[in-house]
This record gives structure tokens, sequence and C-alpha cells, in this order.
């Protein structure tokens, strides 16, 4: 006996074949996707390198926070430069270990919404890591 199956259940049954490849896919990436990715600061977050790059910018100085599965990570000795692009205009930023988190020295305002930035983090014992934001 012979079955066809109308285009409809095909359809479901290949994204359900696909729906659980993606899932394993994902378990098998090594990343404990069990912590949150949401901003504890009021910024925009990034994941880069199994770390959290919150950028502050709505309020001078600018600020970068990095976490750790959720943890705050010593930034003693590290910098980053942030590359800043709104609109035709271009400029950079140095940013320092200020307590737990990297600023930009006085003098830096708050970033526009909708500005593109990237931050190259040099991180003690870690390879230089690059975050891609965009301000909201």
């Amino acid at each position: 006996m012979t079955t066809t199956h109308s285009p409809r259940a095909r359809l479901a049954a290949t994204l359900l074949a696909l729906s659980g490849l993606a899932g394993a896919a994902q378990a098998a990436d090594g990343h404990d996707h069990a912590h949150a990715h949401t901003p504890l600061q009021g910024g925009v977050v990034v994941e880069a390198a199994d770390l959290d790059f919150e950028l502050v910018a709505q309020s001078a100085p600018v600020r970068l926070h990095v976490r750790d599965h959720g943890r705050p990570l010593s930034l003693q000795g590290a910098s980053a430069r942030l590359t800043v692009l709104s609109g035709a205009d271009k400029r950079e930023l140095q940013l320092q270990p200020v307590g737990d988190r990297l600023e930009a020295g006085a003098g830096s305002a708050r970033l526009a919404p909708g500005s593109k930035v990237i931050a190259q983090v040099t991180l003690p014992g870690r390879k230089p890591v690059q975050v891609r934001f965009v301000v909201r």
C-alpha cells in the first residue's frame, strides 16, 4: 500500500527535522546558553569570545563592562579602542580601566543613537577581541 503525503505534511516533517538539527548544533557548540545576555548597566550587550561586552553610551563618559558567564571580569591591565561611526563622522576613543569597567577619559560625550561602534578590546592573558555595537 502506498501512502502519499500532502505538501503541507512534507513541509511539517522537514521543519521538524531541521529544528532537531538546529538544537543539536546549538548544544554541540560547547557554549553555556544558561546565562542571559541582558544589559545590567542600561547599555547594549554583545557576546564575543565567550564573554559579554556591555557598551554604555547614553551618558558621558562612555563605559564598557565585560562579564564572563554573568560575573564581572577583572579589567586590571585591560584597554580598549572604540571607533565610532555616526553618519559621515568618524572618531576614536581610548578606554582605560576604572574599577570594574573600561571608561573613556574626560571630555568624551555620549554617543548618538544609531552610531556604529567597533571596539578593539585587549584583555590580559587573552587574544584581542573585536566587538561591534549599534547604539540605541
